[in-house]
Order: C-alpha cells, then structure tokens, then sequence
C-alpha cells in the first residue's frame, strides 16, 4: 500500500491521526496532515483505510497495488 495527501484539501479535522498515529501527524500551526510513513507495514493497513474513509475532505489518497 502506497499513501498520498493532498494538502490543499486537509481541513484539519485531525481523523486520521486519532486512528492511524504511527502513519499520520498534524502540523502544529494550522493542523494540516503530516504523513509520516508512505508505505506503511500490512499491519497497519486497515487503520490506514479508515482513515482515508472518514477524512471529511478526502484528502487521503491509497494505491493498493504498490
């Protein structure tokens, strides 16, 4: 699994790092998602996905295939 953010879209709801710690963080200025690890470890792959499904701005990007 390979992960992607876009920026622009984060709104900063801070979802992402409740969930998946260890693969998301917020900057501390204005909360926009930091990624902390783009290939994240199998184990981590199904707190990745709910992530990206709760991001009200859809701003979590999954490529399975990588």
């Amino acid at each position: 699994m390979k992960i992607s953010v876009d920026e622009e879209k984060c709104c900063g709801a801070g979802q992402c790092v409740m969930i998946a710690p260890e693969v998301f963080d917020q900057r501390d200025e204005d909360g926009i998602v930091i990624l902390l690890d783009a290939e994240p470890p199998a184990d981590q792959y199904d707190v990745v996905r709910e992530s990206a499904d709760v991001c009200p701005a859809a701003a979590i990007r999954l490529s399975e295939n990588a």
